[in-house]
This record gives structure tokens, sequence and C-alpha cells, in this order.
């Protein structure tokens, strides 16, 4: 069954980034997504827009507020 993994504006978590892929699911687009390891140690798989995607690395600090369209990598 199909899960979706876009981010949704009333999502709200805050982790590190711990893994970065890519893929063409559907055959033609390229989906880019990173893995989080949230602050209660669950991870969850989400897709982020390219620009984002190239800045990140593991470790990286990935913040997402509610009502925010996108996360945004927090200051170290």
């Amino acid at each position: 069954m199909f899960k979706s993994r876009k981010v949704h504006k009333e999502d709200a978590w805050d982790g590190v980034v711990v893994d970065k892929t890519r893929r063409a699911t559907d055959g033609s687009n390229v989906y880019h997504y990173v893995e989080i390891r949230l602050q209660d140690g669950t991870t969850v798989k989400v897709r982020v827009d390219k620009p984002l995607w190239e800045s990140l690395t593991s470790g990286d600090h990935l913040v997402k507020e509610a009502g925010a369209a996108a996360p945004a990598k927090a200051p170290r």
C-alpha cells in the first residue's frame, strides 16, 4: 500500500538527519527524502525539496513547525 512521505502544513517535529536518499518512484520524477531521528528516538522518512536535500548532511538538525510549508535546517 502507498504511504505518503509528503510534509503536511500541520506537522510539527524536530530531529537529526540520519540518512538521505532519492528515488524516481513513478519512473519520471526524482523525489528527495531524508530520514530523521526525532527526540523521542523514533525515525520518520519525509520528502523534501532538492535545494534543502542538497544542503543537508547526516547529523544536521531539521525543524518543522506547525503552519510552515516545509522543514528548515536549524543553526548549529
